[in-house]
């Protein structure tokens, strides 16, 4: 992750915390903003890092896991994706994310990126990850997931984040920078 050094041109006047509980943290901050007007800002912080796999088979085939999504109210199209303890090893998350969810085990894996989600009001950072040379074993989900899982061509899911028909940002983000990287030729599959 490139980090900017610009000074910060918040103060932070108090702060108290409004709820919480093992994958969040919700925190009021009064405020100066930038300007130096009294304010307020909400922020959700995250507990945990976000993980986020593309599969990608040797028939250039990518995997998408179909849930229904809570907040959104919505049954929503996804890559493989969880959360990983800060202390934890991303890859070896996103391993146990891929195998959990799809049942896939890779053996070649590239670390494609990382982002901050929507940092406007959360702290969630998330690492993205190319996994390939996949195996087939039986998926482990966890008790909350209800999932189905869809093998799909890469150019297809293309298409699919193109129409709107992928909308989860820890998807999106992941597959355009594959798009581009295989556009640029920085990336062979």
């Amino acid at each position: 992750m490139v980090v900017h050094n610009e000074k910060n041109p918040w103060t932070i006047i108090d702060e108290a915390t409004v709820y919480e509980n093992p994958w969040i943290k919700l925190i009021h901050h009064n405020v100066l903003n930038p300007s130096g007007g009294k304010g307020i800002y909400g922020k959700v912080h995250f507990k945990n890092k976000a993980i986020g796999v593309i599969a990608i088979d040797k028939d250039k085939n990518t995997y998408l896991v179909g849930q229904y999504r809570f907040p959104i109210h919505q049954y929503s199209w996804e890559l493989p994706e969880g959360g990983c303890p800060v202390e934890t090893d991303s890859l070896d998350s996103a391993k146990r994310e891929l195998l959990e969810e799809t049942g896939l085990v890779a053996s070649k894996w590239l670390r494609l990126g990382d982002a901050f989600l929507s940092n406007s009001v959360s702290d969630e950072y998330a690492e993205y990850f190319l996994a390939t040379d996949l195996e087939q074993h039986d998926a482990e989900p966890e008790d909350t997931e209800q999932l189905t899982v869809r093998k799909v061509p890469l150019s297809e899911v293309f298409r699919m984040v193109k129409d709107g028909e992928i909308t989860d940002a820890l998807s999106l983000i992941p597959l355009l920078k594959l798009e581009l990287l295989l556009l640029k030729g920085e990336l062979i599959l």
